[in-house]
């Protein structure tokens, strides 16, 4: 009779423990359920613009689609890559009466719901002081940085570029600024 005693209240301790246990599994669960936004960040079509063979083989630039399915703005705050000294986000505005590329301020906002078109012409990602001349069917490392202090790390192919150089940095249509992300658009 002592030994039933005694088996009682720790058999009781012990589900009281297990219970415990999964009652902190499950606040554990509905922590990692609240995803930071760029969780909620998809990219596709990502391509890099060759330089093999172009007047300027040390710069180029990178293209997408940056889609975020989240409920929070994003900003795309800045990019790196090991193949070039410097990585700037660009887009195309008029600077003293003459469209121009400039360094993009502040970044690059990605609008919940919606995605943004990085395309040649508008927004892109710029990628200066190449160590190397890049080839069609190469691949690149990029990797994005983005406003909540996470990244994405792309491998990125290189493609030809078929309209003439000097059309490069023309300025894109106004519908491909943002595309809905349920119908991303690409040029």
């Amino acid at each position: 009779m002592n030994h039933r005693r005694y088996t009682l209240p720790v058999v009781a301790l012990a589900l009281a423990f297990l219970a415990g246990s999964c009652g902190t599994d499950d606040a554990d669960d509905a922590t990692a359920s609240s995803a930071s936004p760029t969780e909620k960040i998809t990219i596709e079509d990502p391509w890099v613009r060759a330089t093999k063979g172009t007047e300027d083989p040390s710069m180029t630039a990178a293209f997408m689609v940056i889609d975020n399915d989240g409920s929070e703005d994003v900003t795309l705050v800045g990019a790196s890559s090991p193949v070039s000294d410097m990585v700037q986000l660009h887009e195309m505005a008029m600077v003293d009466g003459v469209m121009g590329m400039q360094e993009v301020d502040g970044g690059i906002v990605i609008t919940a719901g919606r995605g943004k078109l990085l395309e040649p012409g508008g927004f892109h990602i710029m990628m200066m002081g190449l160590d190397t001349e890049l080839a069609p069917g190469d691949e690149v490392e990029l990797t994005l940085e983005f406003s909540d202090d996470t990244s994405e790390v792309l491998t990125v192919p290189v493609k030809e570029f078929t309209e003439e150089e000097g059309h490069y940095h023309s300025p894109g249509t106004a519908d491909h600024t943002e595309a809905p992300s349920s119908t991303p658009s690409t040029s």
